[in-house]
């Protein structure tokens, strides 16, 4: 399996979730990218997987799935 992206890190601050993706950090407003993740709480946000090949990250709490491919698309 080829790997994607190495995603070290995902934390929230506010409305805004900050990812680190190959030494890069990447800010995203949650209202651009995710209503579910805009409304969850905190815990809900805390939940997720990051798929093996780093392509994308999974919320089961909230049945939320997002590209990482996307978002580094969208913030270079």
């Amino acid at each position: 399996m080829k790997v994607s992206y190495h995603i070290s890190d995902i934390s929230f601050i506010e409305d805004r979730m900050v990812l680190s993706v190959d030494e890069r950090e990447i800010t995203v407003e949650l209202a651009d990218i995710s209503d579910k993740l805009l409304a969850a709480s905190d815990m809900e946000r805390s939940i997720y997987k990051i798929s093996p090949s780093g392509y994308g990250i999974h919320w089961p709490l909230i049945d939320e799935d997002l590209s990482v491919e996307k978002l580094m698309k969208d913030n270079q």
